[in-house]
């Protein structure tokens, strides 16, 4: 089992720039496929970035594509999301989750993850 604690949320004008982190409890971590979602109020969760076990291989969201980057440090337990070029559609709270790393790799629905942080919340103004 591992547990998942996101920070870096906060409060940023447009074109502005953040940078979560999600630390993971456990000596298991490089065993897991790590992802990034969000929900915006009234809207369902979508997948924002994905990144296999060894961090070979990423996967962005389409609306993110270009902004962000997820990148891991296995050493230290951690998987970052760089967000540059915000803007106020991208208000939401931010969630870390893992699942087991299989050959299917990076998976884009949050029905696949098995584990959850509890969010971090990233306002961006106009």
């Amino acid at each position: 089992q591992v547990q998942l604690v996101e920070s870096g949320g906060g409060l940023v004008q447009a074109g502005g720039s953040l940078r979560l982190s999600c630390a993971a409890s456990g000596r298991t971590f490089s065993s897991y496929t790590m992802g990034w979602f969000r929900q915006a109020p009234g809207k369902e969760r979508e997948f924002v970035a994905g990144i296999t076990s060894g961090g070979g291989s990423t996967s962005l969201g389409d609306s993110v594509k270009g902004r962000f980057a997820i990148s891991r440090d296995n050493a230290k337990n951690t998987v970052y999301l760089q967000m540059n070029s915000l803007n106020p559609e991208d208000t939401a709270v931010y969630y870390c989750a893992a699942r087991r790393a299989t050959a299917a790799g990076i998976r884009y629905s949050r029905l696949e993850y098995d584990y959850w942080g509890q969010g971090t919340q990233v306002t961006v103004s106009s």
